[in-house]
């Protein structure tokens, strides 16, 4: 078995993922759904083999041990994938995951909208809400890309891992990866805050240390940029408080208010010929959005994403009937 082989098949077969698990026949994700490869189940000590043929020397052996492995691969002539390395009941198992060759622009992306209001922006928190396969990760390197291109700016950012590489442009870019120039993200972050930074891009808001410090932050003069597991902008900002012990969840609330700027959150949906879309809620931290925030009326934000359209807010159904009257999408399943 050949996994160079099955990856240049699950990436012509426009596949965002690809799994091999010992005892069972590959499958790739094609448009968010999972297909069975026409190849022959995987062997458990061929996919031992393969890869620790594509590591380097240090996660060989950790390879070797049993351990779990979650890296950024770069190989030649098929690019750079996301891989996650495990054991399972059968054996070993894998999974890839595509990261595109080249950064999306804002249009291919639909993103002028958000950009424009956050390139207005010195400080504050920035959130891209979306549920795991989302298209977070395309999102903000498009965002942080074009901040790079048009700002003079000291952006540093911190990953797990290091997905898609930036190029200092107009701004210096320092790219961190967790587990390998830091220890953890609060580590990382507490470090970041020394090195002069204009804007930290946080790869993940995960535990509560690193969501205060994140916070803290964004008060103190930063941009910060930070995804979060969540399916709206409301559950965004809730994913964030609930954290935190009930006793800090009003003092978390009013720094909320105080420092975001604006959520996204995204669902991918399929598009209408092939391929899948990005459908995008959109709240800006309007004086009557974060009156909300602090008194935690939650409930409310979609009556003033609905009513915010000057704003520059949309609402998910509103981005679902938007795709539909153009004709991208025929239904609001998303997927």
């Amino acid at each position: 078995m050949e996994v160079t082989d099955l990856l240049a098949r699950a990436m012509e077969a426009g596949a965002s993922d690809l799994h091999l698990a010992a005892g069972q026949i590959p499958m790739q994700r094609v448009d968010g759904e999972l297909q069975r490869m026409n190849s022959p189940p995987v062997g458990a000590d061929n996919l031992i083999e393969a890869m620790a043929d594509l590591l380097d020397d240090e996660r060989r052996t950790q390879w070797a041990q049993g351990d779990e492995l979650d890296m950024a691969l770069e190989l030649p002539v098929l690019g750079r994938f996301r891989v996650n390395l495990f054991r399972q009941l059968n054996g070993p198992a894998a999974t890839f995951r595509l990261i595109p060759g080249r950064i999306a622009t804002l249009e291919e992306l639909d993103l002028v909208d958000v950009f424009q209001a956050i390139a207005q922006y010195q400080n504050g928190m920035i959130l891209v809400g979306g549920p795991t396969g989302s298209g977070k990760s395309s999102t903000l390197a498009t965002l942080l890309d074009q901040l790079n291109r048009v700002r003079a700016l000291h952006i540093i950012t911190l990953e797990d891992p290091v997905e898609v590489i930036h190029s200092s442009q107009r701004s210096l870019v320092n790219q961190r990866e967790i587990g390998r120039h830091s220890s953890g993200f609060a580590q990382g972050l507490r470090s970041a805050l020394r090195q002069d930074p204009d804007v930290i891009m946080i790869g993940e808001l995960r535990d509560l240390e690193t969501i205060r410090l994140a916070l803290r932050a964004a008060e103190t003069g930063h941009l910060v940029l930070a995804t979060v597991h969540a399916r709206s902008a409301a559950s965004s900002i809730d994913r964030l408080v609930e954290v935190f012990a009930a006793e800090e969840k009003g003092l978390v609330r009013a720094m909320l208010a105080e420092s975001l700027q604006m959520v996204v959150a995204q669902v991918l949906v399929r598009r209408v010929g092939g391929g899948r879309v990005a459908a995008r809620e959109v709240l800006v931290a309007t004086p009557a959005v974060r009156n909300l925030l602090r008194e935690g009326r939650m409930a409310q934000l979609c009556s003033v994403m609905q009513a915010g359209a000057a704003q520059g807010m949309r609402t998910m159904e509103g981005a679902m009937r938007g795709l539909k009257e153009s004709g991208l999408i025929r239904g609001h399943s998303a997927c």
